[in-house]
């Protein structure tokens, strides 16, 4: 994306205040949770492409884990298949598991894949199942009301372990890994996972220096609608017990905790709706989502 009408000292000033944040974060890895509004925009497509490029360009290290929940609906539509959801959770039976399979590790990942490389970068697909990465079990889920009350929700799995290795060999090779959210158990089964919880658990693992969770909205926001830049564990605590943070919120916050405690030095909620937003909140002083810190 070309930048109208900026003159060339102003140019200037932009990669001059990019200098320090490329210094910081030279060497460093950074996982991407895509999703949303960028999955679906073909501008903001290519917005996104060209931001994993360019970190991986200035010496950053990006790991993206997408989702595909709207590709999967379509997908079960086409076959005449209902989607059907407890506490907000897909039930993932024997075909529509198949169906996860191939459109996320298929259709979903290899877009992503392609983008990345038509803008000038060196993308590799995997899943769970590659350098038996993602090892899982079944989800177990209580009911919210009833705790003694188990639903089964199918093959939608809980991470067991998680083992870099593979995608510590392709970074180190130049290559940017793109990682679909499927596990495999210890009948060779697989599951579904959820995409946050899975970026989570790899920032954590890979000791990543930021997890940046793309999403529809702003960032967090308080009771009167402004955009709250910068949080910590205790303040979110704060906010979930007066019910600013609820909804579909809780679980990507809950996760963005999870790994702030673990050692991700910051966690990025951002606006996914804003081209360019990725690099604009990771090389400028400009907020354009959350920010939440490991203190």
């Amino acid at each position: 994306m070309t930048l109208p009408a900026i003159p060339p000292h102003a140019k200037a000033d932009i990669l001059a205040q990019a200098l320090p944040y490329i210094r910081k974060f030279h060497g460093k890895t950074m996982v991407i949770k895509y999703g949303g509004n960028a999955m679906t925009d073909p501008t903001l497509q290519r917005a996104f492409a060209e931001d994993v490029v360019l970190l991986k360009l200035v010496g950053i290290n990006p790991v993206v884990v997408h989702g595909g929940g709207p590709q999967i609906e379509t997908a079960l539509k086409r076959l005449g298949k209902e989607g059907h959801f407890i506490q907000g959770m897909r039930v993932t039976d024997a075909e529509t598991m198949e169906v996860v399979e191939w459109v996320l590790a298929g259709e979903v990942q290899q877009d992503i894949v392609g983008l990345i490389n038509q803008a000038g970068g060196k993308a590799v697909g995997l899943t769970g199942r590659d350098g038996a990465m993602i090892r899982a079990k079944k989800l177990k889920m209580l009911d919210q009301q009833n705790p003694s009350l188990e639903h089964d929700v199918g093959q939608v799995g809980d991470i067991v372990a998680i083992d870099p290795s593979v995608v510590k060999a392709l970074q180190d090779d130049a290559f940017i890994p793109v990682v679909s959210p499927i596990g495999f158990g210890e009948e060779n089964e697989s599951y579904n996972i959820n995409a946050d919880v899975v970026a989570s658990r790899l920032a954590t693992t890979l000791h990543a220096e930021k997890l940046l969770l793309l999403t529809n909205i702003p960032g967090v926001l308080n009771k009167a609608g402004q955009l709250l830049p910068t949080l910590t564990a205790r303040q979110i605590d704060e906010l979930v017990a007066d019910g600013t943070i609820s909804g579909g919120m809780l679980p990507k916050i809950a996760g963005a905790i999870d790994a702030a405690k673990a050692g991700v030095h910051a966690v990025h909620i951002v606006d996914g709706r804003v081209p360019h937003a990725m690099l604009l909140e990771i090389l400028t002083d400009q907020a354009y989502g959350t920010m939440i810190c490991n203190h």
